[in-house]
């Protein structure tokens, strides 16, 4: 049931990608309480050209509601 999106800038590594995609399903399986055919991870790459349009606008600055971690922000 539960679908993460994580939009990064190119480069990493397949191994790279697929080593977040696993522990972020396990986190969410882990603190959610959800069994691993429920959870689904994407990621979806953004140049940083594009990164100020398609990502901080639209998902950090007009909706910061949204944010549980915040850029530059250590928890």
């Amino acid at each position: 049931m539960p679908h993460v999106i994580v939009k990064l800038a190119p480069g990493k590594t397949e191994e790279q990608k697929a080593q977040l995609a696993n522990e972020i399903s396990g986190s969410v399986m882990r603190v959610l309480g959800y069994d691993a055919d429920a959870v689904s991870v994407a990621l979806e790459e953004i140049s940083r050209q594009d990164w100020a349009e398609k990502v901080y606008r639209p998902d950090i600055l007009q909706r910061p509601q949204n944010l549980y971690k915040k850029p530059g922000y250590t928890m």
